[in-house]
């Protein structure tokens, strides 16, 4: 395995993890990065690059991002997101990954993408319903500037930074499985019978 090849894998995984926090922002940086030549992409994803893909990948962001800061519109994006997050997160980990055997490619989407997504989105989701009950929706723009800025920040390092990416990734997956790890209701020792 070369050293690109790591890398590569390295963006994959930053990408999917803000996939998680926003489907479309990770989506549209990779568009724009492969529309700058910064990233190359498999030939068969060089169509993320195109300008059109940008203005819709950028027209959807926007829309994901202001959609929410809206209570109760947040809680819908989320039921839709979930799902998507696993679609979002696999494709663009096959899009980055360079040579290796499609297989592999596949594989290593389908776990390390889609499985990223999907858990971080699948925690930013209850952590919203949470939200939505303890405060009757108020505090949920804040949750939804810290997603957002978090997806920004993961997003910009996989880009110019893959590793510092696999770092934040590790990082925020460590905190996810501390929380619930925290809220899970804990069984009781073993009672004595009767």
């Amino acid at each position: 395995m070369t050293a690109d090849t790591v890398i590569s894998i390295f963006l994959g995984i930053g990408l999917a993890a803000s996939v998680g926090f926003r489907v479309f922002l990770p989506l549209f940086a990779l568009s724009l990065a492969a529309y700058f030549n910064v990233w190359d992409l498999n030939e068969s994803w060089e169509w993320i690059g195109s300008l059109p893909a940008v203005i819709t990948l950028g027209v959807a962001m926007f829309v994901e991002i202001f959609g929410y800061f809206i209570p109760w519109v947040d809680n819908l994006l989320d039921s839709i997101a979930v799902p998507l997050a696993a679609i979002a997160g696999t494709a663009v980990m096959v899009s980055t990954v360079a040579d290796l055997d499609p297989v592999v490619t596949w594989a290593l989407a389908i776990i390390a993408g889609g499985g990223t997504a999907t858990a971080i989105k699948g925690a930013g989701a209850t952590g919203r319903l949470a939200s939505t009950a303890s405060t009757g929706g108020l505090a949920n723009p804040i949750v939804s500037t810290v997603e957002t800025g978090t997806a920004v920040v993961v997003s910009t390092a996989s880009i110019f930074a893959p590793i510092v990416a696999a770092v934040l990734v590790i990082i925020i997956l460590s905190i996810i499985f501390s929380i619930y790890r925290k809220l899970r209701p804990r069984k009781k020792s073993s009672e004595p019978n009767n």
